[in-house]
């Protein structure tokens, strides 16, 4: 059993999603995790003996114009390893939780293991910009594991930052079967949606600019012209009035529902057809992997981590960032072919039972932690 502090974002995103999750599944495992965030993580909502939340708390102070979030956190972590004895801290996101983190390894006496997850923005985005390359580069090499959602992210890091000392991990995102799994789709609740029996198109995400969320609308105005469908979009985020406008703009607003922010979008997986992710840029794409577990097949672009998840033609279709034709042909065909909506539905299904089980997930971070307490013990 390992006391491990767990620092995430709270917010609505994959990160949080992973982080929530991976405690859950440590916990049962017998590990002890101790998350340290601003709020308490999205899905991090059902108890569980060996899960527990502390909480970092704002400071109002005339000499600074906004909170020193990263100075907090960093004695939070000090404050908590006091209190309960953590034995290795997990950050999510190398900016700023590894730099806290290390912060917060100079206070404490004892050397602590420190694992970090690279989850994308991080790396191809913070990380880009000149102002924190140093600051994200030093965050890397502190720490003592690292590990990458995708492949394609490991190659990005080594591209951006060169070799890493320790290496970096591959641990692709997992999602749990009795949460995400097929369900018949001729419920009473998929008919509060589609009451006259119209296919359900579905897209969840933190609706940022690099997941296109107005190319989402733009392809099922496509869509819907040619077939019976409404759209379901469930999330918000800085896209949200840009997307507003798209659909009324469009004159779709009779058959677009905007569903917000969701914790458990399981069932509302279940009654989709078709999952669309046309984003410019994805580590993984754990919505994606979502859908699919329910047996939704996913159109989506062919960028980053994407080819990972989504199987061209086997369990989805891939296609160009940017391309709403070519997706919108996509979707119509799903829906219109049904031995072939058929195959890539329990295609779909499949591969997320077995090539992403949440015990494989688990048994690799605990290789991670493993080693990297070895590197500390090590140098020690």
């Amino acid at each position: 059993m390992v006391k491990i502090g767990m620092v995430c974002y709270p917010t609505y995103g994959g990160s949080g999603v992973v982080a929530a999750e991976l405690g859950y599944i440590l916990g049962e495992r017998g590990h002890q995790v101790h998350f340290i965030s601003s709020a308490r993580p999205f899905r991090l909502y059902k108890y569980h003996r060996n899960l527990f939340f502390h909480e970092v708390e704002d400071v109002s102070y005339p000499l600074f114009k906004y909170p020193p979030y990263t100075l907090l956190l960093a004695n939070k972590i000090v404050e908590v390893t006091r209190q309960v004895g953590l034995e290795l801290i997990h950050v999510h996101y190398a900016i700023p939780h590894t730099i806290s983190a290390y912060l917060a390894k100079q206070m404490l006496d004892e050397a602590i293991p420190l694992v970090t997850t690279l989850h994308g923005t991080d790396i191809t985005l913070v990380g880009a910009y000149e102002e924190f390359y140093r600051l994200t580069r030093m965050a890397l090499k502190v720490s003592d594991g690292l590990t990458a959602v995708s492949h394609s992210l490991a190659a990005d890091t080594e591209t951006i930052f060169g070799p890493l000392s320790c290496g970096i991990e591959v641990v692709p995102n997992f999602v749990d079967p009795l949460v995400y799994f097929p369900r018949p789709k001729n419920d009473t609740e998929r008919e509060s949606f589609a009451p006259a029996g119209e296919k359900l198109i579905t897209h969840i995400s933190n609706f940022r600019e690099v997941k296109h969320v107005p190319d989402v609308i733009r392809i099922f105005e496509r869509v819907q012209r040619q077939i019976p469908c409404r759209l379901l979009l469930v999330g918000d985020g800085p896209e949200m009035g840009k997307v507003e406008r798209e659909v009324a703009k469009r004159g779709l607003k009779a058959r677009v529902l905007f569903l917000g922010k969701q914790e458990n979008v399981g069932e509302i997986l279940q009654m989709s057809d078709v999952f669309l992710l046309p984003s410019a840029q994805e580590s993984f794409g754990l919505a994606a992997l979502e859908a699919m577990a329910c047996g939704v097949p996913v159109v989506a672009s062919r960028v980053g981590g994407l080819p990972e998840v989504v199987k061209e033609r086997e369990t989805g279709f891939l296609l160009p960032a940017g391309d709403v034709e070519g997706m919108s042909a996509a979707v119509v065909r799903l829906l219109r072919e049904p031995e072939l909506y058929e195959r890539m539905s329990a295609a779909a299904a499949a591969m997320a039972l077995q090539e992403f089980p949440p015990e494989r997930a688990a048994k690799a971070y605990e290789k991670v932690y493993e080693e990297a307490s070895k590197r500390v013990t090590n140098v020690k």
